[in-house]
């Protein structure tokens, strides 16, 4: 049996290399490569090198080298299919039955290409009371029939936006894409049999024609679906460089005339059969790639309509499918991809993957969106990959861990996107051994790659990945956003979660060990978590005041001002129970002074701030980042400057560093600012009975304060 090339390409390249030749040496990585002692000969000085980026080993030692079924046939003594089918079950990647029939197809008749109708003018095929079609605008529209499925937007059939199910990563599977077939009395004769040239005004080029080799006979032609692939990404292209709307989309995204030319990016016009008149002698063809449907009325009908499109290309930079982005953000569903052909397998492929491997990328970031990958790759960082609308799965985690032992996931930081963070980290911890690391970041202030880039820049989205968190810290910072970690109820179904997540890990992981125990010990109450945060607000300029310091505090747990602070330790250290003594002669002629107050502390931002709370109190988010930024959106302008710039950092670090409460380091900060304000009364006072009574006052505060310290000492030891 005969195995076409571009599945043996798809098996090779997509085989876990390193695992393979694991199993029988001990490779350790050396670079962007792993190293080892020779399986073939031996040797005491190792020699071996696998290159998991092209899939290939060689030793410079006795000089074998080879592939992934080279290594199954000549070391472990399989024949070749026998190491074609093992691949194939490890890969998912299915072998054809008959040799390569399926990569091939037979083209149609070649036919007289006949002109358009006019618009307002009646074809010589039509009858001459048949409707006018409208006009030819800069939309890319094929006219037809203004009669049959048109709206009240100049005639125009825009059916791409009939209700359909959209998914919450935006993608959709175009096997249930029925909904947005033509309307049931489409008159499908109106368009010609023949391919048709097209007018430019329409988003079509007039001169694209593709050849068709004139010296075989015309029953005996096939096509190649890779051949044909490239003529309909051509195709898209010409018709983005035509259409102005569709070329503004990708300009206002930022992107340069190189970047778009990389990426073969172009434009899906709105026609209904716009492909099957430019490729009229590879109908079977265009089918066989899912790009041609067939609605349940039995009408044939293109896929990608009015979109942008984003080609897809296999590792080896081979066209294999397309994605196409609606122009009009209230079109649902917003992407579609092609669906899966004999060439396009999207569950082992990576959108930009080909494109990162020619840069030589070694930090590999998994994005959402394929704007994402763009915008990253046009600023220079190389590396960011995306799935094809699904999420992406162990073997392509598998496959990236290969290239790098740390892989960054960034996800949206709403709900959906930390459900699909959460939802890769379950896939991942199957291959995720002691040298490899995942690590997650969310980008501040809603962004995805793409605004962020624009925005803050390249350098600011570098620190960003540089910073991401670690698998450990995500992990608690995730589920302790779930849980009442108040309660021992909540500790233990967050715990009993850990350690069904640890059960996935590799057998023989230490990293499980050691990740139950840190959670555990991050849930033995506060004993760490104030030293912890406090040295967080070390990390700040040393112009943050003690009250800079509570107000960044109060920002990430408000709650705290739900039972007045300043009360409750005037009442627990025992200062509000101090009796005002003075002798009987000067009774009712001095009066005690007030215990210190907010408005005490010599801080107007903080009095602003404490106030916002409390008028904000029932409406503020769960979320602790959101909550913050909706405070601080609400606060005069300087106030909001002076802590908006501070916040981020703050609360990056205290996730990283697993602080799930900041209370301890609250009463610490308050307790600092009512000392001051006491010292600041007794030095104001000239009467020696309140000056007396105030300094009682502050040393009972001082010595409450010192317990409370030795109480967390002790706790700590």
């Amino acid at each position: 049996m005969s195995i076409p090339n571009h599945i043996l390409d798809q098996l090779n390249s997509q085989a876990d290399l390193v695992g393979i030749i694991g199993k029988h040496t001990t490779l350790k990585r050396a670079g962007k490569e792993f190293k080892g002692n020779c399986p073939f000969h031996g040797e005491k000085t190792p020699s071996f090198y696998v290159n998991p980026q092209k899939n290939v080993y060689n030793c410079f030692g006795c000089g074998v080298g080879g592939n992934a079924i080279s290594f199954l046939r000549d070391y472990e003594n399989q024949t070749f299919m026998e190491a074609v089918r093992e691949l194939s079950r490890q890969t998912g990647i299915e072998i054809p039955k008959e040799d390569n029939k399926d990569l091939r197809y037979k083209k149609g008749p070649k036919k007289q290409v006949l002109p358009p109708p006019r618009p307002n003018q009646p074809s010589s095929s039509q009858p001459t009371n048949a409707p006018a079609a409208p006009s030819s605008t800069n939309t890319g529209s094929v006219p037809f029939n203004p009669n049959n499925g048109t709206n009240n937007n100049g005639g125009l059939n825009h059916l791409n936006s009939a209700p359909v199910p959209d998914d919450s990563a935006g993608y959709f599977d175009e096997s249930s894409y029925y909904n947005s077939a033509p309307p049931t009395d489409w008159n499908s004769d109106y368009y010609t049999d023949d391919g048709a040239s097209f007018d430019p005004g329409t988003g079509f080029v007039p001169d694209y024609q593709p050849g068709y080799p004139e010296s075989l006979p015309q029953d005996n032609q096939e096509g190649d679906l890779y051949d044909l692939l490239v003529s309909i990404s051509e195709f898209y292209q010409s018709n983005l460089r035509n259409n102005s709307r569709a070329m503004a989309y990708f300009q206002e995204r930022g992107l340069t005339d190189k970047t778009i030319e990389e990426f073969k990016l172009g434009y899906a016009p709105t026609g209904w059969q716009h492909l099957e008149q430019a490729f009229p002698r590879d109908i079977e063809g265009l089918k066989a790639l899912g790009l041609v449907r067939k609605s349940e009325k039995g009408r044939d009908y293109d896929l990608l309509r009015d979109r942008v499109i984003f080609p897809i290309r296999d590792n080896q930079g081979r066209v294999i499918g397309f994605a196409g982005r609606a122009l009009d953000n209230e079109v649902k569903p917003k992407y579609i991809n092609s669906s899966d052909s004999p060439v396009f397998h999207k569950q082992h492929v990576l959108y930009g993957y080909y494109e990162s491997r020619q840069h030589k990328a070694n930090d590999w970031l998994v994005v959402e969106g394929y704007m994402d990958v763009i915008a990253l790759y046009q600023a220079g960082i190389y590396g960011a990959v995306a799935s094809m609308g699904t999420a992406i799965n162990e073997s392509q985690i598998a496959r990236l861990l290969q290239l790098n032992p740390t892989l960054t996931l960034c996800f949206d930081g709403d709900s959906a996107g930390q459900k699909a963070a959460w939802r890769t980290l379950e896939v991942a911890l199957p291959v995720l051994s002691d040298d490899k690391e995942l690590r997650f970041l969310s980008l501040p202030g809603g962004h995805d790659p793409d605004t962020y880039v624009a925005l803050q820049g390249v350098e600011a989205m570098r620190e960003q990945i540089k910073n991401a968190m670690p698998l450990s810290q995500y992990i608690f910072a995730y589920l302790s956003e779930r849980y009442d970690l108040s309660l021992a109820e909540g500790k233990a179904k967050l715990m009993s979660q850990v350690r069904q997540l640890t059960n996935n890990l590799p057998k023989g992981s230490s990293f499980k060990y050691l990740l139950n125990n840190d959670i555990y010990q991050k849930l033995g109450g506060r004993k760490g978590q104030k030293n912890s945060a406090h040295d967080v607000l070390l990390n700040f300029d040393s112009d943050m005041t003690v009250s800079r310091q509570l107000q960044l505090c109060l920002l990430f747990s408000p709650n705290l001002l739900k039972e007045d602070p300043i009360a409750r330790i005037w009442q627990e250290s025992g200062v509000a129970d101090i009796e005002f003594r003075q002798h009987r002669a000067q009774q009712g002629q001095i009066q005690a002074p007030a215990l210190p107050s907010w408005q005490d502390f010599n801080s107007q931002s903080l009095v602003q701030l404490i106030e916002a709370i409390h008028s904000l109190e029932s409406y503020l988010p769960k979320d602790t980042n959101a909550a913050a930024h909706f405070i601080l959106a609400n606060l005069p302008a300087n106030t909001q400057q002076a802590l908006a710039k501070r916040w981020h950092p703050f609360w990056s670090n205290l996730n990283q560093r697993g602080i799930i409460d900041v209370d301890a380091l609250v009463d610490d900060l308050l307790t600092q600012l009512l000392l001051q304000a006491l010292s600041k009364q007794m030095a104001q006072s000239n009467n020696i009975v309140i000056t007396t009574h105030l300094n009682r006052q502050r040393q009972t505060l001082l010595n409450w304060s010192k317990q409370q310290q030795a109480a967390q000492s002790s706790k700590m030891a």
